[in-house]
């Protein structure tokens, strides 16, 4: 696959990283932390103008009509500047309502590209893997409408957000219902997390009404749209972990070139060059494999699922390890809250787990390998 960057995508790069330099600083997300907002309003509201959640909606739903690779990019500044943004979840979102026919599609979709509509992705559950059977929350007919009863957890930005896509089980299989945050019975409550820039949130829902037009369904059978959901969000995650990644190796380098021990800078110490080499490594095939799982998601002629798999398995790992390696030649200063680095390493931690860790990535691929030569 070809991954160099076309005219058009090099200038969403330059344009969101122009913007994330001047709006995205450590100070503003460092007063993130101990604000009840869960993100920066008025960087979100920046970042829709350039277009940052319309990237992949349709033209005809007021959208840009682009691909995921395209969102992977824009996740990757993200990454670097530490951002809190609701990009992430708000993009699932409007992925899953374009693939559906649903009956406010349109609207729903328009006002997610102009950046209006915040939405969340109900999916994980206490105790329960990432997938389809970690399902506990289940939803009933009520006359023509539908009863939700469960708990999520981790669903970023539930508490500014003003839309949830749940995933439920209904008469024994998956169903998607779109589920807004003020509707009665759903009570939201923001988790302590190690990422303590980031808004995390449990969700309950106890006898949470909705009409039938709030079942977010498609040609296919709804399992299809949570896989696709699902790898979409690992690609974008593994794209965040990049960029935090090339953010770690860039303070590491300028620090090793001006830290001066025994009268030289550590960066000329053999054994430090070789770590930095290691870094820079990790960093690299783990954005290969992001940006091939970006690709390989939309096309036909490569299995998507796989893809994601191999890239969160692997990048999960490496990026913590650089973030180890970070740690470890920052030395004592690192250590420290004044010092940015430790707020890089939690969101590196928190995306780890996001999805699926790494060992559950790996077995996703041994049972698929065990599948096919079955």
């Amino acid at each position: 696959m070809d991954f160099e960057l076309t005219e058009e995508q090099a200038g969403l790069v330059d344009s969101t990283r122009s913007l994330l330099t001047g709006k995205a600083t450590s100070e503003a997300t460092r007063r993130l932390i101990d604000s009840s907002d869960g993100f920066d309003g008025d960087l979100w509201r920046r970042g829709a103008e350039l277009g940052w959640p319309a990237l992949a909606i349709p033209e005809s739903d007021g959208g840009l009509g682009q691909q995921s690779i395209d969102l992977a990019l824009v996740a990757v500044e993200l990454g670097r500047s530490l951002a809190a943004t609701p990009f992430v979840p708000t993009v699932v979102v409007a992925d899953a309502v374009a693939r559906s026919d649903t009956a406010e599609k349109s609207k729903l979709l328009r006002a997610m590209a102009e950046g209006t509509l915040v939405a969340g992705w109900a999916f994980a559950e206490y105790g329960q893997p990432w997938s389809t059977a970690g399902i506990t929350t289940t939803a009933r007919r009520h006359g023509g409408d539908y009863v939700l009863n469960g708990a999520k957890v981790s669903v970023q930005d539930a508490d500014s957000a003003h839309l949830l896509l749940v995933d439920a089980v209904l008469d024994g299989a998956v169903a998607r219902f779109l589920v807004p945050t003020d509707t009665a019975g759903v009570q939201i409550r923001r988790q302590h997390t190690i990422d303590v820039a980031r808004s995390y949130c449990d969700v309950m829902l106890q006898e949470v009404v909705v009409p039938a037009t709030a079942v977010c369904s498609g040609a296919g059978p709804a399992t299809d749209s949570v896989a696709r959901s699902a790898q979409l969000s690992t690609v974008l995650i593994c794209a965040e972990m990049v960029g935090i990644g090339m953010r770690l190796q860039d303070m590491t380098v300028d620090y090793v070139k001006q830290r001066v021990q025994f009268g030289r800078p550590v960066g000329s110490f053999q054994a430090v060059k070789h770590k930095c080499a290691d870094m820079r490594i990790r960093v690299q095939a783990s954005t290969a494999a992001t940006y091939f799982a970006a690709l390989a998601i939309d096309s036909p002629h490569h299995d998507g699922s796989h893809a994601a798999s191999v890239a969160k398995a692997y990048v999960s790992t490496a990026i913590d390890e650089v973030a180890g390696e970070a740690l470890q030649l920052h030395g004592g200063i690192g250590f420290t809250w004044e010092h940015d680095l430790h707020l890089y390493l939690r969101r590196a931690r928190a995306d780890a787990l996001l999805h699926g860790d790494a060992v559950f990535h790996r077995e996703q691929l041994c049972r698929a390998l065990q599948a096919a030569n079955a």
